[in-house]
């Protein structure tokens, strides 16, 4: 039976105005600290390559005893100065006085060059730069002294990994920014023609605003603390989700207090009611989403290991806001907050029709959407998985083996550029060769298999500074001694440059030669690098996705178990959710393939795809289900799905749009993973509102009938039968006095 909103002829005053004043004002004062968090965010954030390494992998280890063999935490810029033709005399003098202008860039560090290409048609010059300082501005200084000394009509690049670095940073630059002001403008509008309503969208945005700032205090803290590490990735991430999922979830209360607004004159009467029917609902969406989140944390790459707190921070925040703020404004507000087109006080004869086939009351596209189900539910049901499925076949085209650096920045990028030109006149991997550790008394042996591996260009021992140990006949006499290796805790170093780009497959596949067979001769050999670190969080991302998703799939099944009190139910939904994945994955393949043209994605698309759709896509069917589970209780299960989708219909819609819309806004991004990720999750997220909650979970549950709920009571035919039987019971008459 249906619960009975509160009414009584006055509302307490600590109930009607001090407890919703109380709360605005405590949101106000958490946003009013975190809003001015935001801009601090950089502090705390990192983008260099640490923050994304496989914490398990052999790349890391040797990065590990890289740091041994150094004074300090420095990436190399790579400088290439390129001619249309042969340097003459004249110009390499001129290009050799630029290396003392390059040393006071970077704070006296020591420069290596000028270095003449084989062909004479470019120099190059290896500037080291303290990664723990401000990369990007050290680049941006280095490319306006590179280009203002370099001789006449030449042109210069700074690229290298600290080029790389600084060109990903500034793409990165957009996320404080124009992201937020896409999304919420975005939001904006659609809230706009959803409610047409000046006041209602503004409380809404105002909820999500304040659930981000109570995100960023939260997740800026963590970081702080050193718990977690923030990226630039998770950062335009948490933005996106956190305005998304507080929309979705206060879409879902509003929609639940213009109904109570029907039943009742009493504002707080309105918002007590609305709260308490979508309490449960809202909690447990942002449950699942936040423990599929914290599912990466069983992860080996770092970067997923970061976003699963930080985005799980901001669901919660988001839950907070969706059930204490937004139904304190509610309560303020009253009918007002939908001015002009207040909901009107329904004669209680209208307020709770007595149903017989669950159409009742309803009418335009979700009366006939609910007529198409009840009369054809198995063929709606078959069609929308064949659809599905032939959708998902395109999941074999997809490419997500990892992508070269260069390809990930999509705008001009001076760095992709000058890894051109590296690749033209010199070893296609200088200044990201291959790192090698190896045991002392095998340094020789070590070292001659790496020259010998093909695909390396040249290899060397690396001395004291960083200098390398040059092998050949006895020093002059009176001159000095050669330089030794470097040994550290009885390992030496070994640098491998090799002959293709260090973000190149075959660079990958000669790393994987090079531990193979070094491996013959030293059985703790190490070889890590730029392209070994690609390699193994490729390899890493594929691992996770067989581990994580496993684990994601059985929590939410248990907490739709919990919410639905049943087991066939919790089944058929996860199951169409993972279908819906397969789909939105393969229309994506091909979207990638043949109409953005992308090389590839990153191995991580696929399952951050997965989590998102997944967490994201049950939210909808929770949202469903749990109304049909209530309408059912009431008028049986087939009268209640169809009363369920009537009633559901249009504000998980809306709340499917808006997500789609807020995740659509990352492709502002030039960044191919977040282009990518955008699509993906806008195209599933709008797939699953679309097709599969609106057709075929209905239509499946209504074939099914009551032993969809099973084993539960109401899986029962006698139970299901006594429900249909019964009529609807009126709501009780309401209090006139107290506020509208």
């Amino acid at each position: 039976m249906k619960k009975t909103p509160l009414h009584s002829a006055r509302v307490p005053f600590w109930l009607r105005w001090l407890v919703p004043v109380l709360l605005v004002f405590t949101w106000l004062a958490i946003a009013g600290i975190g809003g001015p968090t935001f801009g601090r965010l950089d502090e705390v954030s990192s983008n260099d390559q640490a923050s994304f390494l496989p914490a398990g992998a052999e790349a890391t280890a040797a990065q590990d005893w890289q740091a041994k063999f150094r004074d300090s935490n420095e990436i190399p810029a790579v400088i290439v100065i390129e001619s249309g033709s042969a340097f003459t005399p004249a110009q390499l003098g001129e290009a050799a006085a630029l290396k003392g202008k390059l040393e006071a860039v970077g704070a006296g560090s020591t420069v290596v060059g000028p270095i003449p290409s084989e062909d004479a048609k470019a120099v190059q010059f290896v500037v080291p730069i303290d990664a723990a300082g401000e990369v990007k501005e050290v680049v941006k200084e280095l490319r306006a002294v590179v280009q203002e000394s370099a001789p006449e009509g030449m042109q210069t690049f700074v690229t290298g990994p600290a080029g790389l670095t600084a060109d990903l940073v500034s793409a990165f630059a957009g996320i404080d920014g124009i992201l937020l002001l896409v999304a919420l403008g975005a939001v904006f509008l659609i809230l706009l023609i959803v409610y047409r309503s000046l006041l209602l969208p503004i409380a809404v945005l105002f909820t999500s605003v304040f659930a981000l700032c109570a995100a960023i205090l939260l997740v800026f803290g963590m970081a702080k603390l050193g718990w977690i590490q923030l990226n630039g990735q998770s950062q335009g991430i948490l933005s996106i989700l956190v305005i998304g999922a507080a929309t979705d979830y206060a879409l879902l209360y509003v929609a639940r207090f213009r109904e109570a607004l029907t039943h009742t004159t009493n504002r707080t009467a309105a918002a007590l009611t609305a709260w308490k029917n979508s309490w449960e609902p809202i909690t447990a969406s942002g449950a699942t989403v936040i423990i599929a989140l914290l599912c990466l944390l069983f992860s080996d790459l770092n970067s997923n290991k970061a976003l699963g707190p930080v985005a799980a921070a901001g669901i919660l925040c988001s839950l907070f806001a969706a059930l204490t703020l937004l139904p304190a404004l509610m309560a303020l507000l009253g009918r007002a907050a939908f001015w002009p087109f207040r909901p009107k006080l329904l004669p209680e004869t209208e307020r709770e029709p007595e149903l017989v086939t669950g159409l009742e009351g309803q009418k335009g596209v979700w009366r006939a959407t609910g007529s198409l189900v009840s009369r054809r539910p198995r063929t709606v049901w078959i069609a929308s998985v064949l659809l599905l499925l032939v959708a998902s076949a395109g999941v074999l085209q997809l490419k997500a083996n990892g992508v070269p650096q260069t390809d990930v920045i999509l705008t001009a990028s001076n760095a992709v550029d000058g890894q051109d030109a590296l690749a033209r006149h010199f070893d296609a991997g200088s200044g990201s060769p291959a790192v090698i550790v190896a045991d002392e008394t095998r340094a020789q042996e070590v070292l001659a298999k790496t020259r010998a591996t093909g695909g390396v260009g040249d290899a060397y021992l690396l001395a004291d500074g960083g200098a390398p140990v040059i092998a050949g006949a006895p020093a002059a006499p009176g001159a000095p001694a050669p330089a030794a290796p470097a040994v550290r805790d009885g390992k030496v170093l070994i640098n491998a440059t090799l002959n293709f780009a260090a973000d190149s497959t075959e660079a990958e596949n000669v790393v994987v030669d090079l531990r193979r067979e070094l491996k013959e001769i030293d059985a703790g050999a190490l070889v890590g690098g730029v392209t070994a670190t690609a390699l193994d969080t490729n390899t890493t991302a594929q691992r996770d996705l067989v581990t994580i998703i496993p684990v994601v799939l059985s929590v939410i099944l248990v907490i739709l178990m919990l919410l639905l009190r049943s087991v066939l139910a919790p089944v058929l939904l996860v199951a169409s959710v993972v279908l819906s994945y397969g789909a939105a994955m393969g229309v994506s393949a091909f979207v990638f393939n043949n109409v953005f043209g992308f090389p590839g994605a990153d191995a991580t698309v696929p399952l951050f795809g997965f989590v998102f759709l997944v967490a994201l896509g049950v939210d909808y069917n929770i949202f469903l289900m749990s109304r049909v589970r209530e309408e059912s209780l009431k008028h049986g299960t087939r009268a209640g799905i169809l009363r369920g989708l009537g009633v559901t219909g249009g504000v998980i819609t809306s709340a499917g749009v808006v997500l789609a819309a807020t995740f659509a806004a990352l492709g502002v991004i030039p960044i191919m993973f977040l282009v990518q990720l955008a699509f993906i999750v806008a195209f599933g997220v709008l797939l699953d509102t679309v097709l599969v909650r609106s057709l075929l979970v209905p239509a499946l549950a209504y074939d099914i009938g009551p032993r969809i709920w099973w084993p539960s009571r109401m899986g029962r035919p006698e139970a299901d039968a006594a429900a249909s039987a019964l009529p609807a019971v009126p709501e009780p008459a309401p209090a006139e006095a107290g506020s509208r």
